[in-house]
């Protein structure tokens, strides 16, 4: 027994040598970490494809079969693709990274930076196929025997290409290539090859082009530069089994929009072929099928039908419905044309602000391109050959069916409503059904505030209300509305909602395949409800919230028919749920089996995080990811849930590295609410040490117990792996907030939570530290003018004075700030005449005197969300004090960091400020003595 007793102890000890010999993180490890950038599985079931990519660098591309065997590694592979019979796996192989890179720092020309390849890899032969200096490719909706693919290539120039080009039995070769010259020049062509045989067919000079769905068609247009003598411009369709290629519109102009029919029997696309200095376009929808000799102007500006001043818009989507008999079509008011003849420095440049206008100015602006592009709906019956406008300026938006045969859509609009949403953060808004057949509108609800879905069969309205938290459905035939939720003991709406506004709903969870009803989601379980109001029954038994699991329908649905948008399911269907339980915060999946009218089963519950389930066509071999705090999203494969496969090992390197645990942590807060949060520890962690601590925070974070995160350079977040591998402690607290008081829940929350960690002999009360970003950065900011407990504290893009926040804008949408406030996050919920005294209490600003904090704030001069100055009030405020405070302006750069230089700075930044003020590390030039604007570029302050 003594024996084994010291042998256990010798493994012991050596493996608590082993764990502390482990290397703390540091900045250069960033781009060996890897992530599952897309994975699939085919229908047969028989192979997964997959991407690994880095966060810089080259990344990878598989293909595996179900028993895990590899068949095939593509170095630098991207968006692999599976044919139809599963004969042919294609996929883009990037450049090298350091190829582009150096490309780009010697600021070559986009014609002359690294190429894609094109990989074509045939599965039974075993035979890849790798084509260089592709610039594109496509394939049809079901790629089944054909790729087409444009590359630059030498033209010889004596070679006629107006010739037609080589049937596919003469293989590579193009009649063009017949001509013999020593003078060549680049020219763009395009390639069809056939995947079996590899024979291909030329293209010279093809522009923009499209596969028809089933592959029997491929259609292109064909520019040149300058003249065009030998009449070469024009659309083309080529004829695949016939192998005839047929110019089919003719003349200089802009192709696009080809779309083709669901039996691929009629072509349609837009074309502009106005003189090139024309100040507007002149899009025109043509028409083609089989048997006209060349296509015919469907619809174009003197279209009777059309409005006037009005034309067919060249940002409209064409699509045709199931049938084939109609065609959606976009139309536009004719804009204005800037006269060119004014001198411009003669005139001002100036916004004019009326307080009348639907939008504000930087709202408008915001938005202008949209609106330059923005089309309205129209329909053409091929029936009657009638075009019909069916709605105008004064609506929003407009939704069709999938298969879009109905007589009529659902429109909506918010004219006359919009000024309040610069307050209220919600539009009422109008909905209309539109008939299709006569452009007739018929108004189902005024003022509504809430949502609306047009059901997959038309035959309803779906309806929530977010003023009653409520569901009701409303027939399109009879014009009665029933409603749906009304008298039942649970809320579908947010249970949990602490904003002064209106809560959302849990959504719909998928439509019934007979049309005759909805599942929609309550908290925790799903409901079917007939839209007759007949039937309301819990499909999963009160099973969720009787155990305080979440459940959830996983859509497994293949979306092999492009026109499949919705989630629909049969009353008999054997369905997978997600799981999250709301008491462990441990995930997995369940068994509903809708014919037996049982509970759903559990098949797996555990201590990790599953995303992204995929199906066969069969749905017996699921494929997805899983992941917890140690371990790296990897693929996952398994028949029935039977056993599990590991596919991936895509971040083996973290086993050499001090990694760490995550743990929940449950307190009560001082007015005697429930807390809980996430404590994250070193997996070295050793119970007689004490270590700093960091809290970070935004607003509940717990339910990410078991998700994984990556030691990446992040946005302005704290980055907790890392710091975590270098002996910190880190804890993430939930905060629950109080209407007109988001201040002081973040006291109630946080500081509560710290001080119950720092009870334990392991924490150093003496050092902790806070960090947050954008509403964390604000409570960063309100935390230390209230209280001195914390040694150092970072604030990412934080409000610091909600008085000026109030009235200003949030630039990347145009915006006014006032909803914010008044509705949603910051939770005030009046105006700032009507609360003036929250607004003072909330604002960090008018508190500055207390802190005694040192605190570093990033605050960049292009945030499109809270604007810079915020964190200059601050900075400046507290320099006035005379307290020790820094700031970081990342010239041109977001609110939440976009360029990884500046990711990777501001790590580096992070990790040095709590060294020095937690651990005692010396402090860098930049927090000793600045950077001056003299050395701006030259050095960045980051040495000792």
């Amino acid at each position: 027994m003594k024996k084994q007793f010291c042998t256990i102890l010798g493994c012991a000890l050596a493996l608590s040598h082993a764990v502390a010999q482990k290397k703390p993180l540091d900045h250069s490890v960033y781009d060996l970490w890897k992530n599952i950038s897309f994975h699939d599985i085919s229908k047969s079931g028989d192979y997964v494809f997959y991407t690994v990519s880095p966060q810089e660098g080259d990344g990878y591309s598989q293909l595996k079969n179900n028993q895990n065997k590899l068949l095939l590694n593509v170095d630098r592979g991207q968006n692999p693709k599976l044919s139809e019979e599963e004969k042919f796996l294609l996929a883009l192989i990037a450049p090298y990274y350091k190829d582009t890179r150096e490309a780009k720092i010697k600021k070559k020309k986009a014609d002359e930076m690294p190429k894609d390849s094109l990989l074509i890899y045939d599965i039974d032969k075993n035979a890849p196929t790798k084509i260089a200096a592709v610039k594109n490719y496509k394939t049809a909706t079901r790629l089944s025997n054909y790729v087409a693919y444009s590359q630059d290539l030498s033209l010889p120039q004596k070679a006629d290409p107006v010739k037609a080009p080589d049937s596919l039995e003469n293989g590579n070769k193009s009649k063009t290539s017949a001509a013999t010259t020593k003078a060549t020049k680049k020219d763009n062509v395009l390639i069809l090859q056939a995947l079996a045989s590899g024979d291909t067919v030329q293209f010279w000079k093809a522009d923009t082009y499209t596969f028809s769905n089933s592959e029997k068609y491929l259609v292109f247009n064909k520019k040149v530069e300058g003249k065009d003598s030998t009449n070469i411009q024009g659309l083309y369709l080529y004829d695949i089994p016939k192998q005839q290629l047929k110019k089919i519109s003719n003349g200089k102009g802009v192709y696009k929009g080809f779309t083709f029919d669901d039996k691929d029997q009629q072509l349609v696309f837009l074309a502009d072929k106005s003189p090139e200095k024309s100040l507007l376009p002149n899009y025109k929808v043509y028409y083609y099928k089989p048997g006209l000799d060349s296509a015919k102007v469907l619809v174009e500006q003197q279209t009777a039908e059309i409005p006037k001043d009005w034309f067919v818009s060249g940002n409209g989507n064409l699509r045709f419905n199931e049938k084939g008999d109609r065609l959606f079509l976009g139309l536009a008011p004719i804009p204005r044309v800037k006269d060119t003849t004014l001198v411009e420095f003669e005139h001002a440049k100036v916004d004019i602000w009326n307080w009348k206008d639907d939008y504000l100015m930087p709202q408008q602006l915001s938005n202008l391109r949209r609106d330059q592009t923005k089309s309205y709906d129209a329909v053409f019956d091929f029936n009657g050959h009638k075009l019909t406008p069916l709605v105008d300026q004064t609506f929003d938006q407009t939704f069709t069916t999938e298969l879009a045969n109905e007589d009529w859509i659902l429109a909506t609009s918010t004219f006359g409503n919009r000024v309040a949403y610069q307050w209220q953060a919600y539009q009422e808004q109008s909905i209309f059904l539109v008939s299709t057949k006569t452009g007739e509108k018929k108004r189902i609800k005024e003022n509504w505030v809430g949502q609306a879905y047009l059901t997959p069969g038309a035959t309803q309205v779906l309806l929530y209300s977010s003023v009653e938290g409520s569901w009701s459905a409303y027939s399109t035939s009879t014009g009665i509305e029933t409603p749906l939720t009304t008298g039942l003991p649970v809320s579908f709406m947010d249970e949990e909602n602490d904003m002064p506004t209106f809560a959302s709903s849990y959504g719909v969870a998928a439509f019934a395949d007979d049309n005759k009803g909805v599942y929609i989601n309550d908290r925790y379980d799903i409901w079917y409800f007939s839209f007759d109001g007949k039937i309301k029954k819990n499909i999963t038994q009160g099973y969720g919230r009787k155990n305080n699991i979440a459940l959830r329908l996983v859509n497994l649905d293949r979306k092999d028919n492009p026109r499949n948008r919705s989630f629909k399911i049969s009353g008999k269907a054997s369905l997978l749920l997600s799981c999250l339980n709301g008491v462990t915060k441990e995930n997995g999946f369940f068994a509903l089996d809708l014919a037996k009218n049982i509970a759903p089963k559990q098949i797996i519950q555990d201590k990790f995080t599953f995303r992204n389930a995929k199906a066969d066509a069969k749905g017996q071999w699921i494929v997805y990811t899983k992941e917890n705090y140690q371990n790296s999203p990897d693929i996952f494969l398994s028949q029935h849930f039977a056993k599990e496969q590991r596919l991936t090992d895509i971040n083996p390197q973290q086993a050499d590295y001090n990694w760490g645990t995550a743990e929940l942590v449950h307190w009560t807060t001082p007015n005697g609410y429930a807390a809980e949060g996430i404590l994250y520890k070193p997996e070295n962690f050793d119970p007689n040490k004490k270590y700093p601590i960091i809290a970070y925070f935004y607003e509940r974070l717990s339910d990410g117990l078991y998700t994984y995160s990556a030691p990446a350079p992040t946005p302005s977040r704290l980055n907790i792996p890392f710091f975590v591998s270098n002996e910190y402690l880190v804890f993430a607290p939930d905060i629950r907030y109080q209407t007109g008081f988001p201040g002081k829940a973040a006291e109630e929350y946080i500081n509560s939570g710290m001080e119950f960690l720092a009870k334990n002999a392991w924490v150093d009360a003496t050092k902790m530290g806070i960090q947050g970003q954008s509403w964390g950065g604000y409570q960063v900011a309100h935390l230390i003018t209230r209280t001195q407990m914390y040694a150092a504290a970072w604030a990412g893009a934080p409000v610091g004075n909600m008085t000026s926040a109030y009235g200003g804008i949030r630039w990347s949408t145009g915006m006014s700030r006032q909803f914010q406030y008044e509705k949603t996050q910051s939770r005030l919920g009046k105006t700032l005449w009507e609360g003036l005294d929250l607004y003072l209490e909330n604002s960090p600003l008018f508190h500055l005197p207390n802190v005694t904090t040192p605190l570093a704030i990033m605050a960049n001069d292009n945030d499109g969300a809270v604007p810079w100055y915020q964190g200059i009030e601050l900075f400046t405020g507290l320099r006035r004090l005379q307290k020790p405070v820094w700031m970081l302006n990342y010239n041109g750069d977001d609110h939440n960091l976009l360029l990884r230089q500046n990711r990777k700075d501001i790590q580096i930044r992070e990790k040095q400020f709590f060294d020095h003020f937690l651990k005692g590390m010396p402090a860098p030039v930049w927090i000793k003595d600045g950077v001056p604007a003299i050395n701006k570029g030259i050095d960045w302050g980051l040495e000792y």
